[in-house]
C-alpha cells in the first residue's frame, strides 16, 4: 500500500481534487478496520510516519514502530518539530511527518481527515464504553467472590493464572477512569496472555491485570503516570494466584493508605517493609513469632495484618470488604484468643513484628540444640548462644531477652529517634500510645491540639518519616521504647507557662 508524491499543480486542479478524494476513501476504508490501520494508511499517504500520541499511554499507534518516540516527543514539544503536522484527535494528538516531496496541502488534508475519523471512532467507542465498564465491574466482583473459573472461561484465556491488583482513590477519579480506559484499551480477548479489567467500586478505581505468572509492567507504568497527572493515591498487590484475588484486593487497599504525594503508588510488599526486622537474630525471632501466632489461622493473620497496616478498623473493613462492626467483633475474638489487649500500642507493635517474621527454615522445630549439633558435626562454626524461648505460648506484652535488647537494634533506634528534644519525644510517645489520635493525646499532655500538631510536624521533619503510615508509627514506638531512659511521662513535659502550656 503506497502512494506517489504529488506536485503543486496536481493539488490545485481537478486531478488534485480527485487525488484528495481517493486519499479520503482510502482513509475511510482503513478506519472501518481499526485505528492501527488508519494510522498506517495515513503514514503511507504522506510517505513518512504517523503517530497517535496519548499523554498517559505514550504512542497508541505508530507507523513505523520506530517512529513512536519521535511522535511522542513532537506532541510534547511541538515547537521543536516544526516539520510535523499535528492535530488533536480523540483525546490524543495525531502527529504526521510527511516526505519532502509531498505538498503541505496534501499532508494537511490527510491529517485533518485522519483526525476526524479518529474522532468518529472515539465517539463510537464512547457509546459502547458504559456497557463495557459495567461488564468489567461485574467480572471483578465475580473474581472477588471466588468465581475464577467462570471469569477465565468468559475471557477465554486458559493461561490466565495470576492477577495484579491496583486500587486508586482521589477527587478526579471519574476523569482518571476515562483516561486510563483509553490508554489501556481494554479488551476481553487476551492479548499477549494478559487481560486488564477495571471498574469503579465504592468510590475507588479497581484495576485487575490477569496474566500468566508475571506482568511486563505496562499497566504499572500507566497507573504511575495517571496518579501523577490526576493526583491519585494507589496501592498495588501481586502477582498472586487468581484464587487469592480477595487477598490481593485487600492488600492493595492497605498499601494505598501508605501512599503519599511524594510516592503515589505503593506496592503491598513495601508496606511494613521494616528496617528493624533484618537486625533481629533470625532463630529466636522466628520461634517467638511462631509461638505467638500459633493460635491464629492464615485468615486471622491476614485480617490482623490489614488492620495494623491501615491503622484503623473502618479502613480495614473497607479494605477487606466487610462491615466495621464485623471487623471489631473479629478483633475482639482474636484478642481473647491471643490473651492480649490489642488496644495497647506496645502489643500492636509486637504483633506487627510477629506478623512480619520470615517463615521458619525447613526442619526448624524450635529446638535450640540444632545449632549445637551442627557445630559438633563441623558443618558450621559455633555462633553466639541463642537465648531460649520461654516454654509455653509466648506473650505479646513483652519480648524474649536477646531480641530487641541488642547493640544492633539500639544503634538503629538511636539513629531513628535520637536527637529529639525532650518535649517532642514525650509528645510523640503519648500520641503513639493514643494510636495517633490528637485530641486525647493533647488532653493528657495538657496542651492545645494546635500545639501538639505543630510538634508532630517537627517530629516528622526530624525523623524524615511519614507519620500517617501506621507501620512507620509502630517502628517509631519500638525505637522510643528501646532508647527510653525514663518513663516519657507527660508530667515531665517541660512547661513555659501561659495559656498554651498551663501548669499541672
Amino acid at each position: 500500500m503506497s502512494s506517489t508524491g504529488t506536485t503543486g499543480h496536481e493539488a490545485t486542479g481537478p486531478r488534485g481534487a480527485r487525488h484528495e478524494r481517493d486519499a479520503a476513501d482510502r482513509l475511510l476504508r482503513a478506519a472501518t478496520r481499526s485505528g492501527a490501520h488508519l494510522i498506517a494508511e495515513a503514514a503511507s499517504l504522506v510517505q513518512g510516519w504517523a503517530v497517535l500520541a496519548d499523554p498517559i499511554a505514550g504512542a497508541v499507534y505508530s507507523t513505523p514502530a520506530a517512529a513512536a518516540a519521535d511522535g511522542v516527543h513532537a506532541a510534547a514539544a511541538p515547537r521543536e518539530h516544526p516539520h510535523c503536522t499535528q492535530h488533536p484527535a480523540a483525546g490524543a494528538v495525531l502527529v504526521l511527518a510527511a516526505a519532502p516531496t509531498v505538498p503541505p496541502g496534501h499532508a494537511c488534508h490527510v491529517a485533518t481527515t485522519t483526525a476526524a475519523l479518529l474522532e468518529v471512532r472515539g465517539q463510537r467507542a464512547a457509546e459502547l464504553r458504559g456497557e463495557q465498564m459495567r461488564l468489567h465491574t461485574t467480572l471483578i466482583r465475580l473474581l472477588l467472590d471466588g468465581h475464577t473459573a467462570a471469569v477465565t472461561e468468559t475471557l477465554g484465556g486458559n493461561r490466565l493464572t495470576h492477577v495484579t491488583v491496583y486500587r486508586l482513590s482521589g477527587v478526579d477519579l471519574p476523569a482518571a477512569h476515562e483516561v486510563l480506559w483509553r490508554a489501556v484499551r481494554p479488551s476481553l480477548a487476551p492479548y499477549a496472555d494478559a487481560v486488564t479489567l477495571m471498574g469503579r467500586r465504592d468510590g475507588e478505581l479497581v484495576v485487575a491485570e490477569l496474566h500468566h505468572g508475571g506482568d511486563d509492567g505496562r499497566v504499572l507504568r500507566l497507573v504511575s503516570r495517571l496518579s501523577e497527572r490526576h493526583h491519585l493515591l494507589a496501592g498495588m498487590a501481586g502477582p498472586l494466584p487468581l484464587a487469592e484475588m480477595p487477598t490481593a484486593h485487600s492488600d492493595a487497599a492497605a498499601a494505598r493508605h501508605s501512599a503519599t504525594p511524594d510516592r503515589r503508588v505503593v506496592p503491598a510488599d513495601a508496606v511494613g517493609a521494616s528496617r528493624l526486622t533484618p537486625l533481629l537474630p533470625p532463630a529466636p525471632y522466628t520461634r517467638w513469632a511462631g509461638s505467638v501466632l500459633r493460635p491464629l489461622s492464615p485468615a486471622h493473620q491476614h485480617l490482623l495484618l490489614v488492620w495494623l497496616r491501615t491503622g484503623s478498623k473502618p479502613r480495614a473493613a473497607a479494605a477487606l470488604g466487610l462491615s466495621a462492626g464485623t471487623v471489631r467483633a473479629r478483633i475482639r475474638d482474636l484478642s481473647r484468643l491471643l490473651g492480649a489487649d490489642l488496644e495497647d500500642a506496645t502489643v500492636r507493635a509486637h504483633l506487627l513484628l510477629a506478623l512480619r517474621a520470615p517463615a521458619p527454615a525447613p526442619g526448624d522445630d524450635g529446638d535450640n540444640d540444632s545449632d549445637t549439633t551442627r557445630s559438633r558435626n563441623g558443618s558450621s562454626p559455633p555462633g553466639p548462644p541463642v537465648p531460649p524461648v520461654p516454654p509455653g505460648p509466648a506473650r505479646l506484652e513483652s519480648l524474649p531477652d536477646g531480641l530487641l535488647d541488642t547493640e544492633a537494634v539500639r544503634t538503629w533506634a538511636i539513629g531513628l529517634v535520637g536527637g529529639l528534644k525532650p518535649h517532642l519525644r514525650i509528645a510523640l510517645a503519648c500520641w503513639l500510645r493514643h494510636h495517633a489520635r490528637t485530641a486525647p493525646a493533647a488532653a493528657e499532655l495538657h496542651v492545645h491540639r494546635t500545639t501538639l500538631a505543630g510538634w508532630l510536624t517537627q517530629c516528622a521533619e526530624h525523623l524524615a518519616r511519614n507519620l500517617a503510615d501506621a507501620t512507620v508509627r509502630a517502628e517509631i514506638h519500638l525505637a522510643l521504647n528501646a532508647t527510653r531512659t525514663g518513663p516519657d511521662d507527660p508530667a515531665a513535659l517541660p512547661r513555659r507557662g501561659g495559656r498554651t502550656y498551663r501548669r499541672l
